[in-house]
């Protein structure tokens, strides 16, 4: 009987309202221990003092998915199904900001899409922070507005489906939602306004100044008052002017972090569709490098070494022609009709000088070096006595 819907609830979107919730997860909070003892014949009012003691919110955590206390009274806001009036409390009340979320959270499943729009969109103005479990057991730091634009732009929260919702434009066309009014409008209004009162301001200013031009000389009263419209005017324009300098200035540092910050996306992307930040791709990168390196130098002494080889091989023909050719001049130089005449002349000069002497002198000694063939002309004395006896004999001469 405790897990049943309240008999008194109505449909929403055609079904039972716990159904809103998936069966495991609602198994999972049938459960919890929590359930069992804080949420059992809890009412609408006295709810609201079990969500003043939340202190987190999520949806469910740990190994066994356990369901947190903020999803058990979110299941009993299903049971016993409020009224509307109560919800809206609830979401307006600033002094709890869980309470707020919570029904935030319970709007956004029950309720049609303008009155979700028209509730929830002012919750973007609560920058509270908020403790959130997540999945691991963890704690992580969120804020109010970003827990409602999760309701409003995603399809899950807090481990639940949400309800389709369509876009706001859709309903603003076709009039079943007012535009949205920005919180900043009023200052807008404000600035406005304050820009042209400085505006006339200004146009009096001017009027001034063509009075007096006009005028020439005026009184000392008329003179007083014109300079103070000359002070008010030098004031509003130099406060426009700081202004206007400042915003420049702020708009200009925008414009360079955003350019700075599109460069930088743009140099990731591209490192990251090349590869080139991958320790693997920059050690190949460095390698082919390498590799190209040593195979111009290779490349280059090849080059250098045949370039000597031909030098050399040049210089070997050249000297072997250069021999060639003093060969073959000093043969023919030697046959030439004017090498015959000088070579006679030489042989004439020789037998006028008394050349012709020495080559008898030559022959003689020649003749007498060839030794006799009985070998008695032989230098030892005895050797030719020797042989001088053996020739008288008929033998044969000593050959020694």
């Amino acid at each position: 009987m405790a897990n049943r819907t309240d008999p008194a609830a109505k449909s929403v979107h055609g079904t039972n309202p716990q159904n809103l919730v998936e069966k495991i997860l609602r198994s999972k909070i049938y459960q919890n221990s929590y359930w069992k003892e804080q949420c059992f014949g809890l009412t609408a009012e006295t709810l609201v003092d079990k969500a003043m003691e939340l202190d987190h919110f999520g949806g469910t955590h740990g190994g066994n998915r356990k369901a947190t206390p903020f999803m058990c009274l979110m299941m009993k806001m299903l049971q016993i199904q409020p009224e509307k009036e109560i919800v809206v409390e609830f979401i307006k009340n600033e002094d709890y900001k869980y309470v707020r979320i919570l029904g935030a959270l319970y709007l956004r499943l029950v309720g049609k899409p303008t009155d979700v729009y028209q509730y929830l969109e002012p919750l973007y103005n609560d920058y509270r922070k908020l403790r959130r479990k997540l999945a691991d057991g963890s704690f992580a730091l969120s804020h109010v507005d970003e827990f409602i634009d999760e309701l409003l732009t995603t399809d899950y929260a807090c481990d639940v489906a949400l309800p389709r919702v369509p876009k706001r434009w859709t309903l603003e066309a076709s009039g079943q939602l007012e535009p949205r009014r920005s919180a900043l409008e009023d200052d807008f209004e404000e600035e406005e306004e304050k820009e042209e009162e400085d505006q006339t301001l200004i146009g009096l200013g001017s009027l001034a100044l063509d009075k007096d031009h006009r005028r020439g000389r005026s009184s000392p009263r008329e003179r007083d008052r014109d300079a103070k419209k000359r002070d008010m005017y030098r004031q509003h324009r130099d406060r426009n002017y700081d202004r206007d300098y400042d915003y420049d200035r702020s708009r200009g540092r925008e414009r360079d972090r955003d350019r700075d910050r599109d460069r930088d996306y743009y140099r990731d992307r591209d490192r990251l569709r090349d590869g080139r930040d991958h320790p693997r791709e920059r050690d190949r990168e460095y390698h082919r490098r390498e590799r190209e390196k040593e195979r111009d130098r290779h490349w280059d002494r090849e080059r250098r070494r045949s370039r000597s080889r031909s030098h050399s091989r040049g210089r070997d023909h050249r000297d072997r022609d250069y021999d060639m050719q003093s060969d073959y001049k000093k043969r023919h130089r030697s046959a030439s009709p004017q090498n015959r005449k000088r070579i006679d002349k030489d042989a004439l000069e020789g037998e006028h000088f008394g050349g012709r002497d020495e080559p008898k002198k030559k022959k003689e000694k020649k003749e007498k070096k060839e030794p006799a063939a009985d070998g008695t002309d032989h230098p030892d004395p005895e050797i030719a006595e020797a042989n001088r006896l053996r020739a008288a004999l008929g033998l044969k001469p000593l050959k020694l």
